[in-house]
C-alpha cells in the first residue's frame, strides 16, 4: 500500500475507535449529573460536551498511534 492509502485507513480506523469512546464519556457524565443532583439542563449538557471534547483531545493521539502501529506491521 502507498502512504496515502495507509494514512486514510489509519484515520478511519482511529476515528471509529476514539469517537465512540469520547461520546460515551460525555453520555456517562450526563447520566451521572442527572441522577446525582439537581443540576440544570444547561449545566448537564455543557458538562457533557466539555467532557466529550476533552476526552476526544486526550484519546485521539493515543488511539491513532496504536492503530498506526497495528496497520503498519
Amino acid at each position: 500500500m502507498d502512504n496515502e492509502t495507509v494514512d486514510r485507513v489509519v484515520a478511519l480506523r482511529s476515528a471509529q475507535r476514539y469517537l465512540p469512546v469520547s461520546l460515551g464519556a460525555g453520555v456517562l457524565f450526563y447520566l451521572a449529573a442527572t441522577f446525582t443532583g439537581d443540576h440544570t439542563l444547561v449545566a448537564r449538557i455543557g458538562g457533557a460536551g466539555w467532557v466529550a471534547l476533552l476526552s476526544l483531545i486526550v484519546s485521539m493521539p493515543i488511539v491513532t498511534s496504536r492503530v498506526k502501529r497495528a496497520v503498519r506491521k
